[in-house]
């Protein structure tokens, strides 16, 4: 991933009643990019907005954090495949290698990927990184980067 990002945009949400609006922002700035990495302290709202947008997707299974499976496979009702990993308990890069980490990324299914910090060597050029800052008890600021 190179430093500088083609594009920027950020996001101020003020309470989780603003989810969806924030979500549909989200899509309609990264829709055209599959690999969506996810930074934020712990219980900053990551897979919270993750949920949202696979709702938006028209996703009916039920999402949530990957944490002890490393990886959660969903569909929409059009037949969309879409991957949510969780790389917060792993101990280093191979264990994604192992998984097929890379070939999830390149498979043209849209990944979520919550903690990349953890797998950077094996993400592909071309992500959209949302970075999720708490601002407040209910508030928070996200801030998309687009690189290619």
């Amino acid at each position: 991933m190179v430093d500088e990002p083609l594009r920027r945009q950020e996001i101020v949400c003020e309470s989780l009643e603003e989810i969806d609006r924030v979500a549909a922002q989200l899509i309609a700035f990264g829709r055209d990019i599959k690999v969506w990495l996810f930074e934020g302290e712990m219980g900053a709202g990551k897979t919270t907005l993750i949920k949202e947008i696979c709702a938006q997707f028209g996703v009916d299974d039920n999402v949530n954090s990957p944490t002890f499976s490393i990886v959660n496979e969903y569909q929409n009702g059009q037949g969309e495949v879409f991957y949510h990993f969780d790389f917060y308990r792993i101990k280093d890069e191979n264990e994604a290698t192992e998984i097929g980490a890379a070939e999830y990324f390149d498979s043209g299914a849209y990944c979520f990927v919550e903690w990349p910090s953890k797998v950077e060597n094996i993400l592909p050029e071309q992500v959209l990184k949302v970075v999720i800052t708490v601002t407040g008890k209910t508030s928070r600021k996200i801030e998309l980067s687009q690189y290619e």
